[in-house]
């Protein structure tokens, strides 16, 4: 059984800067470790994700050139920097793990293990 625990939400202001962390209960888990948000009101969407395979960077539209998604180098921790933050960005964010191939890469229902979320406002 996989566990994965979330770090790092916190209220912020508008353009500021947060980093979350995501750590696993073993390395490299699965094909890839992914970052998920669910805004209130909305569906879970997808935010950026990790390759283990490659070491490929994914991310949606939304968050390209403001977050960056990285690891550590014994690959159990992955983490989320965040930038410019704005008040759309405010949501659960919750990590994930994927044995998927990489064209389901950006899909929930690929998914197969969870972390519980961490919660991020941004406000001014």
């Amino acid at each position: 059984q996989v566990q994965l625990v979330e770090s790092g939400g916190e209220w912020v202001q508008t353009g500021g800067s947060l980093r979350l962390s995501c750590a696993a209960s073993r390395r490299t888990v699965g094909t890839a470790l992914a970052w998920f948000r669910r805004a209130p009101g909305k569906e879970r969407e997808f935010v950026a994700a990790y390759r283990w395979n490659n070491n490929g960077q994914y991310y949606s539209d939304s968050v390209k050139d403001r977050f960056t998604i990285s690891t550590d180098n014994a690959k159990i921790t992955v983490y989320l920097q965040m930038n410019s933050l704005r008040p759309e960005d405010t949501a659960v964010y919750y990590c994930a793990a994927t044995n998927g191939v990489l064209s389901t890469i950006r899909s929930v229902s690929a998914y197969n293990y969870w972390g519980q979320g961490t919660q991020v406002t941004v406000s001014s």
